[in-house]
């Protein structure tokens, strides 16, 4: 299956399941990251703010940015910029309808790259929604743990593979 076909598909899947179906999932898989080992460990996290058909992240966020750093990424031009997320920081509506803290740009290390896709596989290879905004992103952060969340249904047996896509180190999923 060519990765436009997989990301119909996927989208197809996701309608059908309920708002209550996702959420729950979600609940399950966030459980998973807060007990790995990479997220124990860590303490600069990249995480992402959710999309309504993702992983639900926003509350696990909320949780997190007290016990640990918790860096979201914002777009920029073709680009992901982190940016540390405070308790009390405030999030505005970016690119894409996602939310995006409104504090300064974060530029110290990382310790965990957590990643949302559309698809997955066993060897880590993930589809994204095509812009390639986590590929570049990734390029810069080769030595970095990084963990993709997918609901069940997403994680597939083959991901079509270009050059440039960069794999992740471990799914979580149900």
């Amino acid at each position: 299956m060519e990765k436009k076909e997989l990301r119909q598909y996927i989208r197809g899947q996701k309608k059908l399941r309920t708002a209550q179906e996702l959420a729950q999932q979600s609940v399950k898989i966030m459980q998973k990251l807060a007990a790995h080992p990479d997220f124990e460990r860590a303490q600069r996290v990249m995480l992402y703010a959710s999309l309504p058909d993702e992983v639900q992240t926003l509350d696990f966020v909320q949780e997190w940015c007290i016990r640990k750093q918790i860096i979201l990424p914002t777009v920029v031009g073709d680009d992901i910029v982190p940016v540390l997320m405070k308790p009390d920081d405030s999030m505005k509506v970016g690119e894409y309808n996602i939310l995006e803290p409104t504090s300064q740009p974060y530029e110290g290390p990382l310790d965990l790259i957590v990643v949302p896709g559309m698809a997955f596989d066993a060897q880590g290879h993930r589809l994204g929604r095509g812009k390639g905004y986590y590929d570049r992103f990734l390029a810069f952060y080769p030595n970095v743990k990084t963990i993709g969340l997918c609901f069940d249904f997403q994680f597939v047996d083959e991901i079509p593979v270009e050059p440039h896509d960069r794999p992740v180190d471990c799914v979580l999923t149900l």
